[in-house]
């Protein structure tokens, strides 16, 4: 017996040593998840299909994205920038080689998100008189989550050469959204993620009860 234990933890010590070694990869924490990221990308591309000004035909255009600043906010001028060419106006490179400047400014590109419970959210309690809390998880019986991203922004247009106004007031918006659900905290359906090849992200839900 006792030589039949000097073998097992003899045996037991060269494997330990081996999970000791085992790696353990670390993952990056960007400030928006890949489904967030692409909320807001849907919603840009549904304001930038509305968007539309009356511009001379043909006219070579430079857009002004100075005042167009934000995460994301890069994506947004490509894509108002598609949405000309799609209009028939080339895009100028600067302002020189321009008969029209386009200027468009940001009114919102970021996630707005909404949680209904049936039960206890979760909380953060207070524990002591020197701030320490303590989180108590959700406790419920039915929850929805819902996660849109908002796009909006405006822009107006002018003569490159003497500054005489063409368009005005031009304002365009897009959401997207993706909702779930679920049940005593263990069963959920519904829209979970957007992929990225997703040709639109609004919920068909089949099921609501609000």
């Amino acid at each position: 017996m006792r030589h039949l234990t000097r073998n097992l933890l003899a045996a037991a010590g060269p494997l330990c040593l081996g999970l000791a070694a085992c790696a353990t990869a670390t993952e990056t924490h960007p400030n928006r998840t890949a489904t967030e990221q692409l909320l807001v990308s849907r919603a840009v591309e549904r304001a930038a299909a509305e968007f539309s000004m009356a511009l001379p035909s043909k006219a070579r255009v430079y857009l002004d994205a100075s005042a167009f600043r934000g995460e994301g906010s890069d994506y947004a001028a490509s894509a108002v920038r598609e949405a000309l060419l799609a209009q028939g106006n080339p895009i100028a490179t600067s302002r020189a080689d321009a008969d029209v400047v386009v200027e468009v400014r940001l009114g919102a590109l970021s996630i707005d998100k909404t949680q209904r419970v049936v039960g206890i959210p979760r909380l953060t309690v207070p524990v002591s008189s020197n701030f320490s809390t303590v989180t108590v998880p959700e406790l419920s019986a039915y929850s929805r989550r819902d996660r849109t991203g908002v796009a909006e922004f405006s822009a107006f247009a002018y003569e490159a050469a003497t500054g005489r106004p063409i368009a005005l007031g031009a304002r365009f918006s897009g959401t997207a959204k993706i909702r779930s659900h679920t049940m005593f905290m263990v069963f959920s359906w519904g829209d979970l993620e957007v992929r990225p090849d997703d040709a639109s992200v609004e919920a068909d839900q089949w099921w609501k009860l609000w």
